[in-house]
């Protein structure tokens, strides 16, 4: 097993990877970080998403134990690369066959989504390091979509979209949510739902903070439209298949009222004319118990605090403090060189170890920044400040459930380490 495999294996739990056939043997559900959902028909295989690049040929293999029919179509939740890039086996296979290819149906904005990572695919690759490195994701061209598949059937603003294969029909819908591109879909004869990331059986990946926007109403409402199909089976976009229906009632159900919650909290609060860090901490006092402790709302990976954020830039500017001193600030090292005039070095790394031993870690965090920012790359106190951050950050790290923050901590910490080990040199 690849470290990335086991890196995400312990986000999800043991048993991520699990294949299986349900709906009487007609579906297959593959475990691979991105689920893949395969539907067998007399005429040919539908699959639902690709995985990951990495994960191509062991999807392939787990289709193969399934079926040997042709993959006719594939469908593409979203663009985002653990979801739409295992594909080169399947393409391989059809041209050593002599097959048709097969129609690959997407959302139009998935076409945006495309051309815009290939503008910054560079800045693509760099953000995926800041938040998977410590699980082996790192710049390479494995995450890249500058090759990926272009859809051949593309699904146009919120049109419902139908086709058949074998005596089946297959239903797609588009909705955003994590993305502006989601579309799901729902096999009839079944009563099941291939979701995308639409659902991922934990809290919403919703305002992930390297990530754009995404919209917490319109999910919510997507939620509440697979309600109405009354699934018997649910693939979501990760996680573990749902066999129950009562299972995908209130996963569903819980999911919606959470997104109405947090989006409409924070949109009463933009009229009551609140600015950010009032509505931010406002809101971590009001969180109901009901969504902390449920099962379906834990905070592996997107998380509340984040969502927060999320819906307020959805409906507010840049400008968030209500402070004109940020409307053009100078550089933090600016600010940070004349606190340290003030006072001496000593006092603030003394009150920042006091903050730490205290187990107010983010308060002391905010004090060694000034330490960092302000000190000359000679000084001793930059070395003694840099442990300290490191040290505050592998605690953070280890209490965070979520599994976006906590990559972030372990890849901020191994950076400073890079840092201290230069400086040490020098």
């Amino acid at each position: 097993m690849s470290k990335i495999e086991k890196g995400l294996e312990g986000f999800f739990g043991r048993g991520k990877f699990e294949r299986k056939p349900f709906a009487d043997g007609l579906c297959y559900f593959i475990g691979a970080f991105g689920n893949v959902g395969v539907v067998k028909t007399d005429e040919g295989l539908v699959l639902f998403d690709l995985a990951l690049r990495l994960f191509g040929p062991q999807v392939f293999k787990a289709v193969r134990e399934f079926s040997d029919k042709q993959v006719k179509y594939i469908i593409l939740s979203h663009g985002h690369f653990d979801h739409c890039l295992g594909y080169a086996p399947f393409i391989e296979e059809a041209k050593r066959n002599g097959w048709e290819m097969p129609q690959v149906i997407a959302h139009e904005n998935l076409v945006k989504r495309f051309a815009k990572y290939r503008m910054l695919d560079a800045h693509q690759m760099w953000t995926y390091k800041q938040q998977f490195a410590s699980v082996g994701v790192m710049q390479s061209d494995s995450e890249s979509v500058q090759s990926a598949l272009e859809p051949t059937i593309i699904i146009h603003g919120n049109e419902k979209y139908e086709f058949k294969l074998g005596n089946y029909i297959f239903e797609l819908y588009h909705d955003k949510g994590e993305t502006d591109d989601s579309i799901w879909m729902y096999f009839p004869a079944k009563k099941v739902l291939f979701t995308g990331d639409l659902m991922i059986s934990t809290y919403p990946n919703i305002g992930s903070p390297f990530r754009v926007q995404r919209y917490a109403k319109d999910w919510a409402l997507a939620m509440e439209k697979m309600l109405e199909k009354k699934a018997e089976y649910l693939v979501p976009g990760h996680g573990f298949l749902f066999e129950q229906k009562e299972d995908i009632r209130e996963a569903l159900s819980i999911t919606a009222e959470a997104l109405h919650f947090v989006h409409d909290e924070v949109v009463k609060r933009l009229n009551e004319g609140k600015w950010f860090e009032e509505t931010y901490h406002e809101m971590l006092d009001i969180y109901p118990e009901k969504f902390k402790n449920h099962k379906y709302l834990r905070p592996l990976y997107g998380e509340y605090r984040f969502a927060i954020h999320d819906v307020y830039r959805l409906y507010h500017g840049w400008y968030d403090t209500g402070n004109p001193t940020d409307l053009f600030p100078v550089k933090s090292e600016e600010i940070a060189k004349e606190l340290l005039k003030i006072t001496d070095q000593a006092n603030f790394f003394n009150r920042a170890k006091q903050l730490y031993e205290e187990e107010k870690f983010q308060l002391a965090l905010h004090l060694l920044d000034v330490l960092i920012k302000g000190s000359d790359e000679n000084s001793a106190d930059l070395v003694v400040a840099y442990k300290l951050k490191i040290k505050i950050l592998k605690i953070l790290a280890k209490e965070e459930m979520s599994f976006i923050a906590q990559n972030i901590l372990i890849t901020s910490a191994n950076q400073l380490k890079d840092k201290l080990k230069e400086l040490r040199k020098t």
